[in-house]
């Protein structure tokens, strides 16, 4: 599976996530797919798809589905069409509209009120000044550090970014949230995708840049060169190595445990107190640190 064949799996996987606790919002919930230029008019499909199964909960509720860009020739008939198909109800209401202006659409679906989830290809637009409770984007390789100033500018306190590298074809997708929860559910998804073949992550900021299969067992070797380098700038307790790795790597909080476990092992960090079990308010520090 290609690329783009992996983001849009794991938009889906997301979605399966995201839409059963959003559905129980009195003010409804809002899916946003964006683009600077032209909607993948696959994705858009299995997006319908995938938030269609969750029809008999909507019941009382509005679950809105926004589709903005330039170009969306062909996706109004096509989204009809699978509605038609699958028979969803008038709540689930499916919204193709040309042009770049994301928070007017926004703003006349009553989006602000409920939670929203937005997709937007080609990075954060400039003209995206709404703040959706999370958002997925996608961006070329190389342009994490902005891309997460970017969301933070924008109120994402909590980003994660992992580019996916298919030979010589790279990409980056990017992900901002208010929410720790929601961070780890996205993490989780990431990982627990089934392994594609010819397509790897590689973490944005392992200065090394290896690339890693698609496994729920990841590969720990980024992210041990990560945790070593955060320590010699001090110690740390567990929780804090555990934020950061799921907050500064491509990694989840569980897997930081292991690798301090590991490292502890083998004796390449210390900890303190030196014994009893490894809780999050055990310091962490390098041998002599």
């Amino acid at each position: 599976m290609s690329i783009d064949g992996v983001t849009r799996e794991l938009l889906v996987r997301y979605l399966d996530t995201w839409a059963p606790g959003s559905l129980h919002s009195a003010h409804g919930a809002t899916f946003l797919y964006a683009s600077g230029t032209a909607l993948d008019h696959t994705t858009g499909e299995a997006a319908v798809r995938a938030l269609a199964e969750f029809a008999d909960r909507l019941r009382g509720r509005r679950l809105s589905l926004l589709f903005v860009a330039p170009g969306v020739e062909g996706l109004q008939d096509r989204l009809q069409q699978v509605q038609r198909e699958l028979q969803t109800p008038a709540e689930l209401a499916v919204h193709v509209v040309p042009g770049a202006a994301v928070a007017p659409v926004l703003k006349a679906a009553g989006a602000a009120a409920g939670p929203l989830l937005a997709m937007v290809d080609d990075g954060i637009p400039k003209a995206f000044t709404a703040k959706p409770a999370e958002v997925l984007a996608t961006a070329p390789a190389g342009t994490w550090p902005s891309q997460r100033r970017e969301l933070r500018e924008r109120g994402f306190e909590l980003t994660a970014g992992v580019e996916l590298v298919e030979g010589a074809n790279e990409l980056l997708v990017a992900f901002g949230t208010r929410s720790a929860k929601s961070l780890e559910a996205f993490k989780n998804e990431m990982w627990a995708l089934d392994e594609f073949a010819g397509v790897q992550y590689r973490d944005p900021g392992d200065p090394e840049g290896h690339l890693m299969d698609i496994s729920l067992e990841p590969n720990p070797g980024a992210l041990r060169r990560e945790l070593l380098d955060t320590l010699r700038a001090g110690p740390k307790t567990v929780t804090e190595l555990k934020r950061f790795a799921l907050t500064d790597t491509v990694y989840r909080a569980a897997d930081a445990q292991k690798v301090v476990t590991a490292l502890l092992h083998t004796g390449a960090v210390t900890r303190s107190p030196e014994a009893g079990r490894l809780g999050g308010d055990v310091v962490i520090r390098l041998p002599g640190g």
